[in-house]
């Protein structure tokens, strides 16, 4: 199935409107936000190229309401000054498995955690699913809020950053769990094909910390890991206890083993963190 364009009626055809601002949402875990440096050195390197004549607010120092939410910032252009929002909200439940709709965005969303969704918002309800950010060469760019990884032969494989997609928090914490666990990691294009040949496929945000995807454009993807509890646990002894050391909970993925098969799941757990 091809991608399927969306029309939408922001100023500038498929790009979001950067006059809505940009925003950060990460994991309050145990009354400490989850990864809060890495989401405001995002969170200002984007202000400062989207903004650079208006100074940057100050961030953080907010407290909490509940031991474990979500918290959101919202940085908005007011005039000739940036004002911050800090918002909170309960965690909520999640599915475990998610089904993915290509969605073509010529030259993707680009590298900043944009304000204005209306055209995820308008394609995930008339698609069904969650939309996959597909560029118009056919690259697999990114899920509407989380970053792709493909398992196969043992290997993780993600896409670049290459200016087309956020370069998440998560997805960096996956990779460097990988890298240190001996895990091959390859950061290069990837198309459709790709997800629906792999081992597994895999999403990493902030909030929901990793995704199993089920389907793609409805076709349902194979699963060719080793689901074994006790080889399981064998194969993720090493990962997991990093991944509790720096509070992860979730299952975030990766392929390890002599065989090169087996899933390496780091679980975030109820304190862990994040895309």
């Amino acid at each position: 199935m091809a991608a399927t364009g969306l029309p939408r009626g922001c100023h500038n055809g498929d790009v979001p409107d950067p006059r809505q601002g940009v925003f950060e949402t990460l994991l309050v875990l145990d009354g400490r936000p989850v990864e809060l440096d890495a989401h405001l050195a995002r969170l200002e390197a984007s202000l400062a190229e989207l903004f650079p004549d208006r100074a940057i607010p100050a961030l953080g120092g907010v407290t909490a309401p509940e031991p474990d939410c979500v918290m959101r910032i919202d940085v908005v252009p007011r005039g000739d000054r940036l004002e911050t929002e800090i918002s909170f909200r309960e965690i909520r439940q999640r599915p475990e498995l998610t089904a993915l709709h290509s969605l073509s965005v010529p030259g993707g969303l680009g590298a900043h955690k944009w304000r204005d969704r209306s055209l995820l918002d308008r394609a995930q309800a008339r698609l069904g699913g969650l939309p996959l950010v597909v560029d118009i060469d056919g690259s697999v760019l990114e899920a509407a809020r989380a970053n792709v990884f493909a398992i196969h032969d043992g290997a993780l494989f993600t896409p670049p950053l290459d200016g087309r997609i956020l370069p998440g928090v998560t997805r960096a914490r996956v990779i460097e769990l990988a890298k240190s666990a001996a895990i091959p990691v390859h950061e290069r294009p990837l198309r459709r094909n790709d997800l629906l040949r792999a081992d597994e496929v895999l999403l990493s945000g902030s909030v929901r910390g990793i995704e199993r995807v089920d389907s793609l454009d409805g076709v349902t993807l194979a699963k060719k890991v080793d689901e074994r509890p006790d080889r399981n646990q064998r194969e993720t002894g090493e990962v997991d206890d990093q991944a509790r050391r720096s509070r992860h909970e979730s299952r975030v993925a990766a392929l390890r083993g002599t065989s090169g098969r087996g899933r390496i799941a780091q679980r975030h757990s109820a304190s862990s963190g994040p895309r």
